[in-house]
């Protein structure tokens, strides 16, 4: 059985976490996707959805560049740690994980 992991992410912490923008509300987190092309198959494609982070509203729109002012590779550290900590939660929860 295949798990729904932008379902999964329906009350979950913020795993972006930038300081001063997070919300910290839970009933505002969705999956954030990395947008990297070589990922997702092309530009304007999303991820699969292991290449994301459980993130709040607020830290999903500073990420996506909606909000705040920062460089694109500020923003990408933000995610790319959430994505390694929401992946963290998900391999010790048995719903991702690694075969041999």
């Amino acid at each position: 059985m295949a798990v729904n992991l932008r379902q999964e992410a329906r009350g979950r912490e913020c795993q972006i976490r930038v300081p001063g923008v997070c919300n910290h509300n839970p009933e505002t987190t969705v999956l954030c996707h990395i947008h990297v092309p070589s990922l997702s198959g092309g530009m304007g494609k999303k991820s699969h959805d292991v290449f994301a982070s459980y993130g709040c509203s607020a830290c999903h729109d500073f990420v996506d560049g909606r909000t705040g002012n920062a460089t694109i590779f500020s923003r990408r550290q933000y995610l790319y740690e959430g994505c390694f900590r929401t992946q963290k939660i998900l391999m010790g929860e048995g719903k991702i994980g690694i075969r041999d």
